[in-house]
């Protein structure tokens, strides 16, 4: 008698690379709810740290970040990845602050200028000239900000906080045993 060939399985498909949204911003939110980190915490974080990175001056993100940061001791490394994240964002919100700060202000026609024309002025001209041309703009923009950012901070803080506490439950859930 011949014994049977064993029965070879087939080997079991490696889940593909996960994309770059759960790489970089789901991975590390469930590594900050493993260490401990409240969910509720965790919202503002994402809040404050979406507002902060998308104030309409060039530069100034990574330092807000940091700051805000060590005044309401959140985490670092999740500001500044929004703030990579929110840098193209930030760049093309800067049109629309100025101009819903022009409404704020009540400008009459306003500098109308393009975020190209900006660029290669910063680039370009001498920094009293750029801030000669640009100043009463950023100024407008600023405005819009600052009256935007506690919404921001506040819709995505109530946004994202049931999902992170969901979240943190099934992160701290213990597996279910199989068998």
């Amino acid at each position: 008698m011949t014994a049977a060939p064993a029965r070879v399985e087939p080997p079991e498909k490696a889940d593909p690379r996960p994309g770059f949204f759960r790489r970089r911003l789901i991975a590390p939110l469930r590594a900050q709810l493993t260490q401990g980190v409240a969910p509720d915490q965790l919202a503002f974080t994402l809040g404050l740290g979406a507002a902060c990175s998308l104030v309409p001056f060039f530069g100034f993100t990574s330092l807000l970040n940091l700051a805000a940061g060590l005044a309401f001791r959140l985490n670092h490394p999740i500001l500044q990845l929004l703030n990579q994240l929110l840098g193209p964002l930030q760049l093309v919100l800067i049109l629309p602050y100025v101009r819903a700060g022009e409404l704020i202000w009540n400008v009459e026609g306003g500098n109308r200028f393009t975020i190209g024309e900006l660029i290669a002025a910063f680039r370009d001209a001498p920094f009293l000239d750029f801030i000669a041309r640009f100043g009463w703009a950023g100024i407008h923009a600023f405005t819009a900000w600052l009256v935007t950012a506690p919404l921001l901070v506040a819709a995505i803080h109530y946004a994202t906080r049931p999902a992170l506490r969901r979240l943190a439950g099934a992160v701290r859930r213990p597996p279910e045993p199989t068998a």
